[in-house]
């Protein structure tokens, strides 16, 4: 059956391809092919990509790379870097290339008159370096002339998980005197442990919100200012001291009470979930020092050239991401595991759920048709071993075949004893027991009794990438964050979507404020203006609110 793919050149080859392969065995591939390892693996920065145990040929990579040519992925690349807009949707380039560009390279918005956005953009790294190497080095007092201990990142989103995964992933860079956290739900009992033991009085809060009206990061950042005021005896003033914004509403900021000097903005063109490497990024700049900060944005800037300058067949991001479109569009596969064995890579899937299911979580295309076929896939992913001993079962023997993608380094932070031979050695296992499994034969062959050996096969042909590293670092950090976004960034256009909007997370909020002052109304008459399921649920929780407050 053919699968509902456009009906293009390039697509029909790669459906007549597919139905020729069949069932495709990992096993007799590398039987067949002693060079196929070094064949399939590509160096792009400091990043090594083994892709072999995929289920693919070297026919199949050159028709999906043929894919990528059709779409015209290098002609759409040449666009973003050039500052066209893009997304379409919302009238805007898309410039966070430009976050990482050297102080030398000039890159514009091409609707505006040509300015160099990158001059902006090392103004306002300037001025974060200067704050935040004095509130490393205890230059920056609070309101009592206490210096700065604890750090705490108020945002939601892009304004949250890119610092929490990145100052998760630096650890090793982290400043011993500071303490960074971070509060982004709603849900009281996030900010409420966040401010567990804290000092006021040597704490700075950072308000990450672009617009400065973000309903959950507003809520969050009330709260702390209200607690802090108390603190100080009524003492409004003492706020300039102690909260930083990451925005562009200078009016909400100063009405706040935040210093506007301390206010630190980015541009239309940055994203939510492509900031990490904007102002948005100000606690993790705290953290790990200006200097680390710098590193990491070369590391960006590494991927973004290797992106833009090797050939699409030795490109690590078209390579990911046309195997991507592979599994999703002609064998039908939604997921996509992304399994650090680098612990303190910990939040990396979570970063990458925003950025690739909220780019390309699209069912309608740019010229407002809808898509052919599937879009962005599932993913999820922890960090080995840790998953191994919750849901690699299913990964060998369930009946759901997931691709993976396993990201290892090869000198740790803290050489302890065998530790990292033994991390290694299992991310090695586990790429090769998901490619190769273990015949019944297999089984067999080991004494097992004839009623274990259908439980004790393992069926193979479970595929995986494999990313290596030298050493996580602030520099390898940025080259891996830009290299998943380039991959989604190819995806997006081979399936002709925006991977620059996010219209689907507005229609919650709009509904959302609506029952807020539903719940929070004085009548007491039944809500009936939802459905019949909604209503019910409001009248439960309201019965409950009444009952909390008396």
């Amino acid at each position: 059956m053919r699968p509902n793919v456009p009906d293009t050149p390039a697509w029909n080859a790669l459906v007549e391809h597919a139905e020729e392969l069949g069932e495709f065995d990992l096993r007799a591939a590398f039987a067949a092919d002693p060079e196929r390892a070094s064949a399939m693996t590509v160096d792009g920065a400091d990043l090594t990509l083994d892709y072999s145990k995929h289920l693919v040929t070297a026919d199949t990579m050159s028709l999906l790379v043929a894919l990528a040519t059709e779409a015209d992925v290098e002609g759409h690349r040449a666009a973003m870097f050039g500052g066209e807009h893009i997304n379409a949707t919302e009238d805007r380039a898309v410039l966070h290339t430009a976050l990482r560009a050297p102080a030398d390279v000039s890159m514009s918005d091409a609707a505006d008159s040509g300015e160099n956005v990158v001059d902006d953009v090392h103004d306002v790294l300037d001025r974060m370096a200067a704050t935040a190497t004095r509130i490393r080095d205890g230059e920056w007092l609070g309101h009592s002339g206490e210096s700065i201990r604890t750090v705490i990142n108020i945002g939601i989103g892009g304004s949250d998980l890119g610092p929490v995964m990145a100052t998760a992933a630096l650890a090793a860079f982290t400043a011993d005197h500071l303490d960074t956290r971070f509060v982004s739900n709603v849900d009281g009992d996030d900010l409420g442990e966040a401010l567990r033991g804290v000092d006021l009085a040597r704490t700075l809060f950072i308000v990450a919100s672009k617009t400065f009206t973000t309903q959950e990061t507003l809520a969050n950042a009330g709260e702390a200012r209200a607690r802090l005021v108390e603190y100080f005896d009524g003492d409004d003033s003492a706020v300039a001291a102690h909260f930083l914004a990451l925005s562009t509403n200078a009016e909400g900021v100063a009405a706040f009470g935040i210093d506007t000097d301390n206010m630190f903005g980015f541009w239309d063109w940055v994203g939510g979930r492509y900031s990490l490497d904007s102002a948005i990024g100000m606690s993790l700049m705290i953290a790990i020092g200006p200097e680390a900060f710098r590193a990491m944005l070369a590391g960006f800037r590494a991927m973004d050239e290797h992106f833009l300058n090797a050939p699409l067949e030795r490109n690590l991001p078209v390579l990911m991401g046309v195997l991507g479109v592979w599994y999703r569009n002609l064998l039908g596969l939604s997921t996509l595991a992304v399994l650090p064995y680098v612990n303190d890579l910990a939040r990396f899937p979570a970063y990458l759920q925003q950025l690739d299911m909220e780019s390309n979580g699209k069912r309608i295309r740019l010229d407002g048709e809808p898509v052919v076929g599937e879009t962005g896939p599932i993913v999820w992913g922890e960090p080995g071993t840790n998953g191994q001993h919750a849901f690699y079962q299913l990964l060998h023997q369930g009946t759901t075949v997931v691709p993976a993608d396993f990201i290892g380094v090869l000198q740790p932070h803290h050489d302890i004893g065998e530790h990292h031979d033994l991390l290694m050695a299992n991310l090695f296992a586990q790429t090769e027991a998901l490619a190769f499994g273990k015949t019944a034969d297999e089984v067999r062959a080991e004494g097992v009794a004839e009623h274990l050996v259908a439980h004790k096969t393992f069926p193979g042909n479970r595929p995986t990438s494999t990313l290596i590293a030298p050493k996580l670092s602030p520099h390898l950090l940025g080259q891996l964050v830009a290299l998943y976004e380039h991959k989604v960034f190819v995806q997006g256009v081979i399936w002709g979507i925006n991977s620059f909007d996010q219209w689907g997370v507005e229609l919650g909020k709009v509904l959302a404020k609506r029952l807020v002052a539903e719940i929070q109304a004085d009548d007491p008459a039944p809500v009936t203006s939802h459905d019949s399921s909604t209503n019910a649920l409001v009248e439960r929780y309201r019965a409950a609110r009444r009952a909390r407050l008396g």
